[in-house]
């Protein structure tokens, strides 16, 4: 017999991630000049990264904002954890992560986390579109 035990935060956090990846796409398909189709994967996973750090990482709660410019896309995630994150060097074998934020380094234009003056912090990434 095989069985599976789920923790109610953990299907509520999986929740959230997929929220914010159809969000993303909408938010994408409505935009009057469209985004290449490889670019908008970008942007995606992007997102699904930067939220999936946001609650498993700042606090459980997250806002995402999405912005089109003319040649890029801004994704923002705000946490009300004030906390930088910190690099490491991912783990290989003991799958405790530290794979996303190199990843979304090497994916955008530019990267920032900065502290918001109403506590709380914001990681953004501009990805070209």
């Amino acid at each position: 017999m095989e069985t599976m035990c789920t923790d109610a935060a953990t299907i509520r956090f999986a929740t959230a991630v997929a929220t914010a990846r159809e969000h993303t796409r909408a938010f994408l398909d409505g935009l009057v000049h469209a985004v290449a189709p490889d670019a908008a994967d970008t942007v995606v996973l992007v997102v699904s990264e930067l939220v999936t750090n946001a609650l498993r990482h700042g606090g459980g709660a997250c806002t995402l904002d999405l912005t089109a410019y003319p040649d890029s896309t801004e994704v923002a995630v705000h946490d009300p954890n004030p906390q930088l994150p910190r690099m490491r060097t991912p783990d290989r074998d003991g799958g405790t992560g530290g794979f996303g934020q190199p990843m979304v380094n090497h994916l955008a234009r530019t990267t920032a986390v900065t502290r918001r003056p109403t506590g709380g912090k914001t990681a953004s990434a501009l990805l070209a579109r």
